[in-house]
């Protein structure tokens, strides 16, 4: 299972958007949601953390856009199931880590 630690891990090679919507489906994850969202979820976390991509990550500037893609498609088709505090804690987990972290 995808753990925080995994996604706190890559702060400081994805953007602060890319990491606001990781946080936000973690967030998710640990919820009441039903199976087959958390199957959305894991499935794109999966995706963000596989050093495999379709997109080397290494590439500049291109190399992180198919996570967000993939970060943005699972959030839309999750939507109804992200609760306001899910979005807060995560906005407020990545403003902490590029606070302490800046690039």
């Amino acid at each position: 299972m995808i753990n925080k630690k995994k996604i706190f891990s890559i702060a400081k090679k994805a953007g602060k958007i890319t990491i606001q919507n990781a946080l936000t489906l973690y967030y998710t994850l640990n919820s009441d949601a039903p199976v087959w969202v958390k199957v959305i979820i894991a499935t794109a976390l999966a995706y963000l953390v596989n050093p495999i991509d379709s997109i080397p990550d290494l590439t500049p500037v291109l190399g992180f856009t198919d996570d967000l893609g993939i970060l943005i498609t699972a959030l839309s088709v999750i939507a109804v199931h992200i609760k306001d505090e899910y979005r807060r804690q995560a906005r407020q987990d990545a403003d902490t880590i590029f606070n302490k972290h800046p690039s």
